[in-house]
């Protein structure tokens, strides 16, 4: 670990964290972490040594001028820390890097090592996964823990994927192991639609990180950001009658498979993030349901545009409302992590 600056003395900090590359589908967790950071405008007080967990063949420096003078930025994980105002001011950790190459194991222990120097209460990882999901719909957010009492005090999925896991489910694992209580959020990216940037997931997260944290979140521009995202790729699809009618066969097995749901606490949700804001002003391949690679199918080939393939039906095994976890929406990631999970 190289220390940029001094430790920091924190108020209830979390830490929260999210790493470019497979577990980040779309670049929407990546992209949450840098908003808080952006917004909250933090203070990056350390970093990781590169050296020590990075290939440059796979994720290369870069060369930038200063002042006419030549500066290389290694690819790496900081750590920064922003303050969060209000009745109840508390500190948030963001931890914002790049899926390491190698040795994840001491990876984990020295970020979980931080952890427990500045307090850390619970640490909230990000990630997105592509999966089975509409674009033109909500875009579904699953939080999964270990932990069993964890997962009851607030209200979330205990992980029983089995398969291919990337750092956000090595990382979970290491914090149940340290007895440090931890949580992942995933959000589901439609996987004909991969490209980055993804601001709809991007802010489907931060509302539930909202939700899991009880705070609010000063969203700038994302909102709109968003709208525009889903009107570009809705002129997209309608330019293809076969993607345009992949998508209204997903939008169809969403439905089915939410219309006996009709929850209560989804609105619940959405009334209470309403009264948090009506009074304040604004101050490469990824994981799939299967746990495989996967990549755009809104692009181009040699042959003309790939067909996606037809999902299967709301109501067989493993899709919709018929799926392992509680919840799912045909998006179980590669750590359940999911159930829509990594």
């Amino acid at each position: 670990m190289i220390e940029l600056e001094g430790v920091p003395e924190l108020i209830d900090p979390v830490m929260v964290a999210a790493f470019e590359g497979w577990n980040d589908a779309g670049d929407a967790a990546s992209t949450a972490v840098a908003h808080l950071e952006r917004e909250w405008k933090g203070e990056v007080f350390a970093a990781l040594d590169a050296e020590d967990y990075y290939d440059f063949q796979v994720n290369r420096p870069t060369v930038w001028m200063d002042a006419g003078v030549r500066k290389i930025t290694w690819p790496t994980t900081r750590l920064s820390v922003v303050r969060v105002g209000g009745e109840k001011p508390r500190d948030l950790v963001l931890v914002r890097g790049i899926e390491p190459s190698m040795r994840w194991r001491s990876f984990c222990n020295e970020l979980l090592g931080f952890a427990h120097e500045l307090g850390v209460e619970l640490v909230v990882v990000l990630g997105a996964l592509l999966g089975d999901t509409p674009h033109t719909r909500p875009v579904p957010v699953s939080g999964v823990t270990s932990d069993s009492d964890l997962a009851q005090r607030m209200d979330l999925e205990e992980t029983k994927y089995e398969g291919p896991t990337g750092i956000v489910g090595v990382l979970q694992e290491a914090c149940t192991h340290a007895g440090v209580p931890a949580v992942s959020l995933w959000a589901a990216v439609p996987h004909y639609v991969s490209q980055p940037p993804n601001p709809k997931a991007t802010l489907a997260l931060l509302n539930r990180l909202e939700d899991l944290l009880d705070l609010r979140i000063p969203l700038g521009e994302l909102p709109e950001d968003a709208r525009a995202w889903q009107v570009g790729v809705d002129q997209l699809a309608a330019e293809d009658s076969e993607v345009a009618e992949y998508v209204q066969t997903l939008e169809e097995a969403r439905d089915t498979a939410e219309l006996p749901e009709a929850s209560g606490e989804a609105i619940a949700r959405e009334f209470e993030r309403y009264l948090r804001r009506r009074d304040v002003s604004p101050p490469g391949g990824h994981a799939t349901a299967d746990g495989s690679d996967s990549a755009s199918y809104l692009r181009d080939s040699p042959s003309g545009r790939t067909r996606p393939p037809k999902p299967p039906r709301a109501d067989t095994p493993g899709n919709g409302g018929s799926s392992e976890e509680p919840g799912d929406t045909g998006a179980s990631g590669p750590d359940d992590e999911d159930t829509s999970e990594d």
